[in-house]
């Protein structure tokens, strides 16, 4: 099933192809851009913005920061105040129609009797998905959907992931040479890249609800796996106080009971969950990690050398129960290799620097089960940027 959600908008809204005014079009790109100052808060709730207008002027504008706060309309309204009577609301999604930790906002656009709400994309959530719009219309408001459809989609690829597939958007996170190799055969890694990608591999983990690693990748560099604030770039940090920093879940797979609770991934007060296969609960060892860590217990799966690993799609389906839905994976070889291989992973972030590390250095993936061109992982690429020396490519793996 594809991400896309736009024939789901289309069934709701048959004004869809009535073209929009440059000037709406500005009004909902601000609403965007709004939506986007919540980008590292409001997980697992999607970002969203609103613009009110009346007489072609912005007398309110807000957006959501985080899951249990006012909503995005909620806080325009406030602003705008009996101006918002007779305006016009922009707004990057639906409008939710449903009591959740917050009242619905649908409900709140006709108690302030604004005349028509601009929808840029319908709710995928199976609570709203289109009564919203239809609670908004049996009040006799004005609604049209579809202005800046995909710039709305591309805010909440996990959100809608989520709604639509069931499962969490999975990021792979990796880091190589220019010949495809993440450390020398020694094991050092530090660094490959230079600072400018490492500070972009904090946005990446600040964004996300979940990082899934391996009990070797916090071994091998005694790692956090933490936001760290002052490694972000100063234009983040700017709409993103060091006081509002939300640290994501870190997930650790350590079916072999090798980490220990000295280890620096322990010393932050943030919640971490250690992935044990169901057939290894061993009750000594419970009692003895900080209050913040959580042992979970996954089914297993044989792998193509007969060991037993986690079984990978249980674990994401069990991160999807608990409405996690951006998860980064930053792991090794053999994990990151099993996650490709099982076609578990969306999207590829890969970072390259301009060096060679030889033919004894590290690979990139180890998929064991790939043995010819046409078992190869294609993917397409969305995007090249360069960061200092090196450089970022995007990619989307394909569905066969």
């Amino acid at each position: 099933m594809s991400d896309s959600i736009s024939d789901h908008n289309v069934s709701h809204n048959s004004n869809n192809h009535n073209a929009f005014s440059d000037s709406e079009q500005g009004f909902m790109q601000r609403a965007l851009i709004l939506a986007q100052k919540g980008h590292f808060t409001t997980s697992p709730n999607p970002r969203v913005g609103c613009v009110i207008v009346n007489q072609g002027k912005i007398v309110g504008e807000g957006f959501h920061q985080k899951a249990g706060c006012a909503h995005a309309e909620v806080n325009a309204l406030s602003q705008a105040k009996a101006l918002a009577k007779g305006a016009t609301a922009y707004v990057t999604l639906e409008p939710c129609s449903h009591y959740g930790k917050t009242p619905p906002c649908a409900q709140a656009l006709i108690n302030a009797q604004v005349s028509e709400v601009i929808i840029a994309m319908v709710d995928p959530n199976p609570q709203v998905a289109g009564s919203g719009i239809k609670c908004l219309n049996d009040a006799g408001i004005k609604t049209r959907v579809g202005l800046l459809n995909q710039q709305a989609q591309a805010l909440n690829k996990g959100f809608i992931h989520l709604m639509t597939q069931k499962q969490p958007y999975v990021r792979l996170k990796m880091a190589a040479s220019l010949d495809g190799k993440t450390a020398m055969a020694s094991g050092e890694s530090k660094w490959i890249t230079g600072a400018l990608a490492r500070q972009n591999v904090q946005a990446l983990r600040a964004q996300s609800c979940a990082i899934i690693c391996g009990a070797d990748s916090v071994l091998t560099d005694n790692a956090k796996m933490t936001v760290r604030w002052h490694e972000l770039a100063e234009t983040i940090k700017a709409d993103y106080p060091q006081a509002n920093v939300r640290q994501p879940l870190r997930v650790v797979i350590d079916t072999q009971y090798r980490l220990t609770p000295d280890l620096a991934l322990f010393q932050q007060q943030s919640p971490i969950i250690i992935v044990r296969l169901d057939k290894h609960v061993d009750v000594k060892k419970v009692s003895q990690w900080p209050s913040f860590v959580e042992q979970v217990y996954l089914p297993s799966k044989t792998d193509s050398s007969n060991i037993q690993r986690v079984d990978l799609q249980s674990l994401l389906s069990y991160l999807a129960q608990k409405g996690l839905n951006d998860i980064l994976i930053e792991s090794g070889a053999n994990l990151a290799g099993a996650f490709v291989e099982q076609n578990l992973v969306n999207e590829l972030i890969l970072y390259q620097a301009p060096k060679l590390l030889g033919g004894e250095g590290k690979s990139l993936l180890t998929m064991p089960n790939i043995h010819t061109l046409a078992e190869a992982k294609i993917l397409t690429i969305d995007e090249v940027i360069t960061l200092g020396d090196d450089i970022r490519i995007t990619a989307r793996f394909q569905t066969r």
